[in-house]
């Protein structure tokens, strides 16, 4: 499968940052399968947890498209985030593989993969 030239590149990543084709973000962001890049909606899982560091099977729902082959999880720069139960059997229902790594690892994981993915990018802990 070839890599899509519509999608961004990462430039890299930062406690606080991330940078995507130029632009930084100080916030937590997700690729979308298109290659939109849209702030990350924490409050899906927040709700539930009383963190965003465990990621609620709402927020799965959201970040699921059809058609995509993997998730790319940049966990922060501690590992810290980490899918619920529920999550993770929800991608695993559709197929999905997960890639959880630290946000650096993680970067180059979203920028060298040719699937069809969606990139969620945490950038502080």
């Amino acid at each position: 499968m070839e890599k899509r030239s519509s999608l961004p590149i990462i430039e890299g990543s930062s406690f606080g940052k991330i940078v995507i084709d130029g632009i930084t973000y100080d916030h937590d962001v997700v690729i979308t399968l298109s290659g939109k890049i849209t702030k990350r909606k924490k409050k899906l899982s927040k709700k539930y947890f009383g963190t965003s560091h465990i990621i609620s099977i709402e927020e799965a729902d959201f970040l699921y498209e059809k058609g995509m082959d993997e998730l790319i999880i940049g966990a922060g720069m501690n590992d810290s985030v980490t899918l619920s139960p529920e999550a993770e059997n929800f991608f695993d229902r559709h197929k999905c593989t997960i890639h959880k790594a630290p946000t650096p690892e993680a970067v180059e994981i979203y920028n060298s993969s040719v699937s069809r993915k969606v990139g969620l990018f945490h950038v502080t802990c």
